[in-house]
């Protein structure tokens, strides 16, 4: 897994500013804003990928990402293979 998908990017509608707002709130402070969700997404990775290169280049440890909160072995109470 590349370091970029260890945070978790979220986009979603303001009613206040009539636009998509991305933010990776456990990298990075703000974020980023827009018309159209998908191209707020894409932005908004490009911002995690060079916040990322930034701290390495400064010699920086990452912040520590989030747990996974998600069993991944159950789907909607099921285990992949049989009731859980």
């Amino acid at each position: 897994m590349n370091e970029n998908a260890r945070y978790p990017k979220i986009v979603e509608w303001s009613e206040e500013d009539q636009c998509f707002v991305g933010s990776a709130p456990d990298l990075i402070l703000g974020g980023c804003h827009g018309p159209d969700e998908r191209a707020v997404f894409e932005e908004l990775c490009q911002i995690v990928d060079e916040t990322i290169e930034i701290y390495k280049s400064e010699g920086k440890p990452l912040p520590p990402a989030p747990r996974t909160r998600v069993d991944h072995g159950k789907v909607g109470g099921y285990k992949r293979h049989g009731r859980a």
